[in-house]
Protein backbone atom coordinates (compact mmCIF):
# COMPACT_ATOMS: atom_id res chain seq x y z
CA UNK A 1 0.00 0.00 0.00
CA UNK A 2 0.76 3.51 -0.81
CA UNK A 3 -0.22 6.60 0.86
CA UNK A 4 0.06 10.08 -1.71
CA UNK A 5 -0.74 14.10 -1.45
CA UNK A 6 -3.43 14.00 -3.84
CA UNK A 7 -3.23 15.10 -7.61
CA UNK A 8 -5.42 16.86 -9.77
CA UNK A 9 -5.76 13.14 -11.90
CA UNK A 10 -6.70 11.58 -8.94
CA UNK A 11 -10.00 13.08 -8.58
CA UNK A 12 -11.69 10.66 -11.12
CA UNK A 13 -10.50 7.58 -9.83
CA UNK A 14 -11.44 8.76 -6.25
CA UNK A 15 -15.10 9.35 -7.58
CA UNK A 16 -15.11 6.27 -9.68
CA UNK A 17 -13.81 3.87 -6.62
CA UNK A 18 -15.07 5.85 -3.49
CA UNK A 19 -18.21 7.83 -5.05
CA UNK A 20 -19.56 10.99 -3.64
CA UNK A 21 -22.80 12.00 -1.92
CA UNK A 22 -24.69 14.35 -3.54
CA UNK A 23 -24.47 16.25 -7.19
CA UNK A 24 -20.77 17.22 -6.68
CA UNK A 25 -17.82 15.32 -6.25
CA UNK A 26 -16.61 15.83 -2.46
CA UNK A 27 -13.26 14.82 -3.96
CA UNK A 28 -12.77 17.60 -6.18
CA UNK A 29 -13.85 19.82 -3.36
CA UNK A 30 -11.59 18.73 -1.53
CA UNK A 31 -8.63 18.96 -3.76
CA UNK A 32 -9.38 22.21 -4.30
CA UNK A 33 -8.89 22.97 -0.59
CA UNK A 34 -5.85 21.79 -0.93
CA UNK A 35 -4.75 23.54 -3.96
CA UNK A 36 -6.28 26.50 -1.93
CA UNK A 37 -3.37 26.07 0.85
CA UNK A 38 -6.02 24.83 3.53
CA UNK A 39 -5.81 21.39 3.69
CA UNK A 40 -4.10 18.33 2.66
CA UNK A 41 -5.86 15.22 1.36
CA UNK A 42 -4.60 12.09 1.47
CA UNK A 43 -4.93 9.16 -0.64
CA UNK A 44 -4.10 5.29 -0.31
CA UNK A 45 -3.93 3.07 -2.92
CA UNK A 46 -3.50 -0.64 -3.22
CA UNK A 47 -2.65 -2.10 -6.45
CA UNK A 48 -3.11 1.30 -8.59
CA UNK A 49 -6.46 2.03 -7.27
CA UNK A 50 -7.94 4.55 -3.78
CA UNK A 51 -9.30 2.38 -1.06
CA UNK A 52 -8.82 5.46 1.50
CA UNK A 53 -8.51 9.36 2.10
CA UNK A 54 -8.14 11.51 4.55
CA UNK A 55 -7.87 15.12 4.71
CA UNK A 56 -6.03 17.36 7.32
CA UNK A 57 -7.52 20.59 8.16
CA UNK A 58 -4.12 22.96 8.85
CA UNK A 59 -6.43 25.42 10.70
CA UNK A 60 -8.21 22.78 12.74
CA UNK A 61 -11.75 21.89 13.69
CA UNK A 62 -14.42 24.57 12.33
CA UNK A 63 -16.89 23.34 15.14
CA UNK A 64 -18.49 26.64 16.58
CA UNK A 65 -18.40 25.09 20.26
CA UNK A 66 -14.46 25.36 20.70
CA UNK A 67 -11.30 26.05 19.22
CA UNK A 68 -8.69 23.55 19.37
CA UNK A 69 -5.35 25.05 18.29
CA UNK A 70 -3.56 22.43 16.48
CA UNK A 71 -4.93 20.27 12.79
CA UNK A 72 -7.49 18.47 12.19
CA UNK A 73 -7.53 14.66 10.82
CA UNK A 74 -11.02 14.41 8.88
CA UNK A 75 -13.19 12.62 6.41
CA UNK A 76 -11.34 9.17 7.13
CA UNK A 77 -12.57 6.51 4.92
CA UNK A 78 -11.39 3.07 3.96
CA UNK A 79 -13.86 1.74 1.16
CA UNK A 80 -14.53 -0.90 -0.07
CA UNK A 81 -15.58 -2.52 3.57
CA UNK A 82 -14.14 -5.48 3.35
CA UNK A 83 -10.66 -3.74 3.35
CA UNK A 84 -11.25 -1.91 6.80
CA UNK A 85 -9.93 -3.71 10.37
CA UNK A 86 -6.34 -3.75 7.55
CA UNK A 87 -4.56 -1.20 9.00
CA UNK A 88 -5.50 1.74 5.74
CA UNK A 89 -7.06 3.81 8.47
CA UNK A 90 -4.16 3.99 10.94
CA UNK A 91 -1.48 4.65 8.07
CA UNK A 92 -3.21 7.43 6.95
CA UNK A 93 -3.12 8.89 10.18
CA UNK A 94 0.03 8.17 10.88
CA UNK A 95 0.78 9.76 7.32
CA UNK A 96 -1.16 13.02 8.08
CA UNK A 97 0.59 13.17 11.92
CA UNK A 98 4.02 12.80 10.32
CA UNK A 99 3.03 15.61 7.86
CA UNK A 100 2.13 17.90 10.89
CA UNK A 101 5.56 17.10 12.55
CA UNK A 102 6.83 18.39 9.16
CA UNK A 103 5.77 21.82 9.91
CA UNK A 104 6.81 21.97 13.10
CA UNK A 105 3.92 21.46 15.12
CA UNK A 106 3.06 19.16 18.08
CA UNK A 107 -0.21 18.44 18.55
CA UNK A 108 -2.59 16.90 16.55
CA UNK A 109 -7.19 16.48 16.52
CA UNK A 110 -9.22 13.59 15.30
CA UNK A 111 -13.28 13.71 15.46
CA UNK A 112 -15.08 10.85 15.92
CA UNK A 113 -19.03 10.56 16.00
CA UNK A 114 -20.74 9.31 19.00
CA UNK A 115 -22.19 6.75 17.30
CA UNK A 116 -19.21 5.21 16.37
CA UNK A 117 -17.31 4.76 18.88
CA UNK A 118 -15.62 1.95 17.26
CA UNK A 119 -14.10 4.77 15.86
CA UNK A 120 -13.11 6.42 19.11
CA UNK A 121 -11.81 3.03 20.12
CA UNK A 122 -9.12 2.81 17.25
CA UNK A 123 -8.24 6.64 17.98
CA UNK A 124 -7.60 5.93 22.00
CA UNK A 125 -5.58 2.92 21.12
CA UNK A 126 -3.37 5.48 18.54
CA UNK A 127 -3.08 7.71 21.39
CA UNK A 128 -5.57 10.08 21.33
CA UNK A 129 -7.34 11.47 24.45
CA UNK A 130 -10.82 12.60 24.07
CA UNK A 131 -11.33 16.82 25.06
CA UNK A 132 -15.10 17.50 24.27
CA UNK A 133 -17.94 16.78 23.03
CA UNK A 134 -19.03 19.02 19.88
CA UNK A 135 -21.06 18.90 16.58
CA UNK A 136 -19.62 18.77 13.32
CA UNK A 137 -22.08 20.97 11.06
CA UNK A 138 -21.64 19.94 7.14
CA UNK A 139 -23.81 20.49 3.72
CA UNK A 140 -23.81 18.65 0.58
CA UNK A 141 -25.84 19.19 -2.71
CA UNK A 142 -28.26 16.00 -3.44
CA UNK A 143 -28.22 14.97 -7.35
CA UNK A 144 -31.73 17.02 -7.70
CA UNK A 145 -30.26 20.40 -6.32
CA UNK A 146 -31.83 20.44 -3.00
CA UNK A 147 -28.89 21.60 -0.09
CA UNK A 148 -28.42 19.03 2.82
CA UNK A 149 -27.48 19.86 6.11
CA UNK A 150 -25.91 17.78 8.44
CA UNK A 151 -25.48 17.78 11.89
CA UNK A 152 -23.39 14.74 13.77
CA UNK A 153 -22.53 14.90 17.55
CA UNK A 154 -18.86 13.84 18.03
CA UNK A 155 -16.22 14.09 20.54
CA UNK A 156 -12.56 15.32 19.53
CA UNK A 157 -9.63 13.84 20.13
CA UNK A 158 -6.16 15.34 20.60
CA UNK A 159 -2.34 13.60 20.26
CA UNK A 160 0.83 15.16 21.48
CA UNK A 161 3.62 14.42 19.04
CA UNK A 162 6.73 13.65 19.92
CA UNK A 163 10.21 12.28 17.48
CA UNK A 164 9.43 9.09 19.09
CA UNK A 165 6.00 8.42 18.11
CA UNK A 166 6.64 7.45 14.22
CA UNK A 167 9.01 5.54 12.21
CA UNK A 168 10.02 7.44 10.08
CA UNK A 169 11.54 5.69 7.28
CA UNK A 170 8.13 3.54 6.58
CA UNK A 171 6.32 6.90 6.38
CA UNK A 172 8.79 8.23 3.77
CA UNK A 173 8.57 5.53 1.63
CA UNK A 174 4.60 5.18 2.10
CA UNK A 175 4.77 9.47 0.95
CA UNK A 176 6.51 8.85 -1.83
CA UNK A 177 9.81 11.02 -0.38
Amino acid sequence: MEISVCRSGDVALLDRYMGSPGATSFHARRFARQEAGERTYLVAWLDGRPVGHTELRWIGCAAPEGTWDCPEIGGLAVWPEELRSRGIGTQLIRAAEELVRERGLTTVGIGAGQDNPRAAARYARLGYRPVTDYLDRYAYEEHDGTTRECVDACVFLVRELTSGNLTSSLLDASLGA
